[in-house]
């Protein structure tokens, strides 16, 4: 296997990084700095050519490739693998008159907003600007504007790939429907997508931004959410933050974003204006390229523990354990309103989820104390919600530890195991989470 890894080098253009090499470390660190990927080798692919060629080594010479343009989402499950950086793979086209784009797999959700916003168009992007359409569309892609549009994953129209032989291909429902479906929303176990070819949506009027209020308004905060939520249109998506900063004072944030205008934004926000004083309101009337602003996610690579499960509801005494337990060690608990087109059938391997809420929760493990910590703090969390926490989450938010099997319908994991065996019978691929686990 040595000898496999070392000949990478006549194989490619790019660079191709070994254990004993400088930089090798920082080449196979993932965006988050507490997952560890023990891979074989990084290859950095100049184009979609390398990417290839990349495959056609490995089928032959029995190893498995990793692609990443970057590491978001990355489990640690790569011992032994290529890890394949397809960060190279920048090319970028906007349509504005058909309303598409074409994205290589290099290209960031940043990119595609600045060049579609100014037509008045919107990918479906989430909160970070800085992370990959390729990789965030396989994962299925929880946008800003899924309760109007779905999972960006749904906005698909085609994948240019490399198939399990190394060899280029278009993959589009017509052409290859079982391998079209798993690739939305599937995760990268069945092939290695170079670009994906998706439609934009109109983005006329654009609303969003954050109120951050004091930890003693977390109650009031949540019961202005939750009612928001209760009659919130699909135009409209908002999350409630409890937040608690290394050495400040917990905070609780209202994060909002709205495919409209600023007045009938204010209207559905009303409940907020009950809540009491604010610390901050960035809310306003922004292009598509300023949705990064809304949450200001980090921008450098760091460790983090992440969790995330659906919740059914906000009855009862939801709001105690949301708004008056302190989150620490945590630094977030976040609960994301979800619903309307994301519930609604979708011919993708995402799928429906009908859970109207996620909650999610951030960490810093900094040490093992401090790691075993949070994990404790969200289990207590999941046992003080009860019977409202549970079944499946975006397998984009799954973390190290979980399966595939906890992002998919049984029946969808049954069908991308089989579309996996056909494709990619001798496991050439192998995705952050893969669905054979």
């Amino acid at each position: 296997m040595n000898a496999a890894v070392e000949n990478l080098r006549t194989q490619v253009r790019g660079r191709v990084l070994l254990p004993s090499d400088d930089g090798f470390a920082q080449a196979r660190s993932p965006w988050n700095r507490a997952v560890e990927q023990p891979v074989a080798a990084v290859v950095e692919a100049a184009d979609a050519d390398d990417a290839a060629a990349v495959v056609r080594h490995a089928r032959a010479a029995g190893l498995t490739v990793a692609a990443q343009p970057n590491g978001h989402g990355a489990s640690g499950n790569t011992a032994g693998v290529v890890l394949l950086r397809t960060g190279a793979l920048d090319g970028l086209a906007v349509d504005p008159a058909a309303r598409t784009a074409r994205a290589e797999a290099g290209v960031t959700w940043g990119r595609v907003q600045a060049e579609a916003g100014p037509h008045g168009l919107t990918g479906m992007a989430g909160s970070s600007p800085i992370v990959s359409v390729v990789g965030y569309t396989l994962g299925g892609g929880l946008s800003w504007f899924g309760r109007s549009h779905g999972w960006a994953a749904d906005s698909v129209t085609a994948f240019e790939v490399v198939d399990a032989e190394g060899e280029r291909g278009r993959v589009t429902a017509a052409s290859d429907p079982d391998l079209f479906w798993a690739l939305r929303g599937g995760g990268g176990d069945f092939a290695l997508v170079t670009a994906v070819e998706f439609d934009l949506h109109p983005a006329p009027e654009l609303y969003g931004g954050r109120m951050l209020f004091p930890g003693a308004l977390a109650a009031r905060a949540f019961d202005a959410f939750r009612a928001i939520t209760e009659k919130a249109p699909d135009a409209l998506s908002t999350w409630y933050t409890r937040l608690h900063p290394p050495g400040g004072d917990p905070l609780v944030a209202v994060d909002v974003a709205f495919l409209g205008g600023e007045a009938e934004a204010k209207e559905l926000l009303r409940p907020l204006e009950a809540v009491g004083a604010a610390i901050a309101d960035t809310r306003r009337p922004m292009s598509p390229a300023e949705l990064g602003a809304i949450t200001a996610d980090p921008t450098d690579p760091g460790p983090g523990f992440s969790r995330a499960r659906s919740l059914a509801d906000l009855d009862g005494d939801a709001g105690a354990v949301l708004a008056e337990e302190d989150a620490a060690p945590l630094l977030m608990v976040q609960v994301r309103h979800l619903g309307g087109a994301l519930a609604r059938p979708s011919d993708s391997a995402t799928g429906a989820l009908a859970a109207p809420y996620l909650v999610c929760t951030l960490g810093l493990p900094l040490s093992a104390d401090l790691a075993a910590g949070l994990r404790e703090r969200c289990a207590r969390l999941w046992e003080s919600l009860g019977g409202r926490v549970g079944g499946r989450r975006p397998y984009s938010l799954l973390a190290p530890g979980e399966s595939a099997a906890d992002a998919f319908t049984p029946e969808a994991v049954a069908r991308l195991r089989e579309v996996k065996r056909a494709r990619d019978p001798h496991g050439v691929f192998r995705a952050n989470f893969p669905v054979l686990d």
